[in-house]
């Protein structure tokens, strides 16, 4: 697959897209107004040999390096990490097996004092969806070397996905305290976001955005601003930050992302069409193709989405080919596409290994496609426990308690979800509006 000269940010043991302060003290320093402390020691990555440069770049040193050096285990371990980098950045879950062979590699030169390869092999079992495996090989790095914030940043993303959130909190303060930086700040910018402290994960992103030492790093905290920004009505801020994201980085394809969302948003169907088109052409993310074919089921081309929602399907069995568990995708993708008993298969699976908030929303919407609204009730219901405002979270919660004959509660649901985001999904904010138009009036 064709790679343009994507920047490495150094965010490379951030997870998959895993992205409160208050009694647990996250970021305490930053709101003391500490912004631009340095990093206290180290990196804030574990890819030291080159900083800079593309991605085929820096694999292609660290190979020369390996040709040169064959017993050189840190060298595997860098490598591994970026190769995971390379299947983020290109979509292309074949490069997660060649990191597993370096990884392993590096850890049988060394299996005893190899934090390095450890680390690599959580973001590894992170980045194929297998959190458990991620926090154990997060607690072997760390009882190696208990001093290093990378440890703590992988330990904590996979304490995320498994929904143990206290323990991710800490571990999140664990790295900010060790390794303040842009890994660090960015994860406590998430943690902040999933306790519904919106302002405070904007300000930790902005801090994140402060600190970072590359052009690319900075594109990518920008463009996480710009998401934060769309994920809650500031539309016109989130423009703002995607744009300076595709300017800071050209070849940074979520930004040209973002700007598809915002024109969508504003009612240019045509040029979020052609944006997206030209994003999933470089950069076929299944979350990507999926807002593709919605984009065209929208303007009336069933052909041209049926043919986007095959490509989806085709990219889940590529991922599975290459270790990587979709059954969270797959709930949600076909409980909204047709497919409901499928749905409620992989969303059970997936509640099976982790107990998230995301996965308990799956479920819930897997249930409701299904017709077991009382059941699907009791997920959301923890969905939506840790205080998420997420205005999908909100949307579903409202068709599950209007499905009930709950209406009153499906309308403050569904009043919810537009004033979070009006533009929270293609699919599923024009069917809001509707149903808050008719139901409302009703009322």
């Amino acid at each position: 697959m064709q790679h343009r000269a994507m920047r490495i940010a150094v965010v490379a043991v951030l997870g998959v897209a895993l992205f409160v302060a208050g009694g647990l003290g996250l970021f305490r320093g930053i709101d003391r107004g500490e912004l631009q402390a340095a990093p206290a020691q180290g990196s804030d990555t574990l890819l030291q040999p080159v900083l800079s440069g593309s991605l085929d770049q820096i694999i292609t040193s660290l190979q020369q390096r390996l040709r040169v050096l064959p017993d050189d285990y840190r060298s595997y371990a860098s490598l591994g990490l970026a190769y995971v980098q390379q299947a983020r950045l290109t979509a292309d879950p074949s490069y997660y097996p060649k990191a597993e062979g370096v990884l392993q590699r590096s850890l049988s030169l060394d299996a005893k004092d190899n934090y390095e390869a450890m680390v690599g092999m959580a973001a590894l079992a992170a980045a194929r969806h297998d959190f458990a495996a991620a926090l154990g090989w997060g607690e072997r790095a760390k009882a190696i070397n208990p001093a290093n914030g990378n440890v703590y940043g992988v330990i904590g993303d996979a304490e995320v996905e498994l929904g143990r959130y206290p323990q991710a909190y800490a571990a999140f303060q664990k790295m900010v305290d060790t390794l303040p930086g842009l890994s660090s700040y960015a994860r406590v910018s998430y943690a902040r976001e999933l306790q519904g402290n919106v302002p405070g994960a904007i300000a930790s992103m902005q801090a994140a955005f402060d600190v970072t030492g590359s052009r690319a790093d900075q594109a990518w905290a920008s463009n996480q601003l710009g998401d934060l920004a769309f994920n809650h009505r500031a539309i016109a801020t989130a423009e703002a930050d995607y744009r300076r994201a595709a300017g800071l980085d050209p070849a940074f394809v979520p930004a040209q992302a973002g700007l598809a969302k915002v024109a969508w948003a504003r009612g240019d169907l045509e040029s979020a069409t052609k944006l997206m088109t030209a994003v999933v052409a470089i950069y076929p993310l299944p979350d990507y193709v999926i807002m593709l074919g919605d984009l065209d089921a929208a303007s009336g081309d069933h052909v041209g989405a049926s043919r986007q929602y095959a490509l989806v399907r085709a990219e889940a069995q590529l991922f599975v080919a290459n270790g990587v568990n979709v059954d969270l995708e797959l709930a949600i993708f076909d409980a909204d596409h047709g497919e409901p008993q499928a749905a409620l298969l992989a969303a059970r699976a997936e509640w099976e290994r982790r107990k998230s908030v995301l996965v308990a929303d799956a479920l819930a919407w897997a249930l409701h496609a299904n017709g077991r609204d009382a059941a699907a009730w009791k997920f959301e219901r923890r969905a939506l426990s840790i205080g998420y405002r997420n205005a999908l979270f909100f949307f579903h919660a409202a068709e599950i308690r209007i499905s009930i004959g709950d209406r009153a509660a499906g309308v403050s649901y569904l009043r919810r979800a537009l004033a979070t985001n009006p533009h929270f999904s293609v699919r599923w904010a024009p069917v809001a509006r509707r149903e808050l138009a008719t139901i409302g009036a009703k009322r």
